[in-house]
């Protein structure tokens, strides 16, 4: 077993470390350009947000009958273990009034932990990379935008192939509509 310089003088895995996550945020109740920014307002508090892809308009998946959604998609590093992170992120949802519907059903705001590092966790409460991540162009657009060339673990391919190989339509960007990222310290 090789020798972990870490591990010996008492280090945690997670301890100093900083992990590189990519977030899905999507949103279509309310004013969602303000809702978006108010999600990277909240994330900003406690990671370092490294970019943000444009907003895109895109039509609902799962469910038709409902609002069409804004998506971005963040880049950041932090040194939190995901279920740390998923833990901020569902607080950040609920102060931000997420209330729970249905599946797939409209949302203030729904904010995805698509991959942390290039790490595989399957758990019952955390699955990563997202699971229909591959399958879905309003998520894989943005982050096309951020990281083409970030390699899924899973299906060994990259974003950018991934979404060449997925349907576009009604995707479309919404250059007017920045997302900016807070002055973090």
């Amino acid at each position: 077993m090789p020798y972990d310089a870490m591990r010996h003088f008492g280090y945690s895995d997670q301890q100093n470390l900083m992990n590189t996550i990519f977030l899905g945020l999507g949103t279509n109740l309310g004013e969602r350009q303000q809702n978006l920014q108010r999600a990277v307002n909240g994330l900003a508090a406690g990671m370092t947000i490294t970019a943000v892809s444009q907003t895109y308009e895109t039509p609902p998946w799962g469910v038709d009958e409902q609002p069409s959604f804004f998506n971005i998609c963040l880049a950041a590093e932090t040194n939190q273990t995901p279920f740390e992170l998923l833990s901020v992120v569902k607080n950040l949802e609920s102060e931000i009034g997420r209330i729970p519907t249905y599946r797939w059903g409209p949302r203030l705001i729904d904010i995805d932990l698509l991959f942390f590092n290039s790490e595989i966790i399957d758990d019952p409460n955390l699955i990563i990379p997202h699971l229909h991540l591959s399958e879905r162009a309003f998520v894989l657009a943005p982050l096309a935008e951020i990281a083409p060339d970030f390699v899924h673990p899973r299906t060994g391919k990259s974003i950018k192939v991934m979404l060449n190989e997925v349907d576009k339509p009604g995707i479309r960007p919404l250059p007017n509509m920045t997302i900016t990222i807070p002055l973090q310290a």
